[in-house]
């Protein structure tokens, strides 16, 4: 689990095969914006696309791009889900 200078990031479908992985530890030790935040990872992962279509839920709760990550919190970054 993460810790107070720590999230805790999982990735899910295509997201975790651009990202080369499902869940990581990544360093925050002040609050940001979710919308910076999801940017900043597309600056590190160029694959990602827009991040405005990429959705976050932010412990285990649907967030968007103005929400507040803070440390210690576990974020989930996905794509819509279309069904059919």
């Amino acid at each position: 689990m993460a810790t107070g200078t720590t999230i805790e990031v999982l990735y899910f479908a295509q997201v975790a095969e651009h990202m080369g992985r499902r869940r990581e530890t990544l360093p925050l030790d002040a609050p940001v914006q979710a919308g910076a935040w999801l940017d900043a990872l597309a600056a590190r992962c160029p694959a990602l696309g827009p991040t405005a279509r990429l959705k976050l839920a932010i412990n285990q709760e649907h967030a968007g791009r103005a929400a507040t990550i803070r440390p210690g919190d576990e974020v989930a970054v996905f794509e819509p889900v279309t069904g059919g």
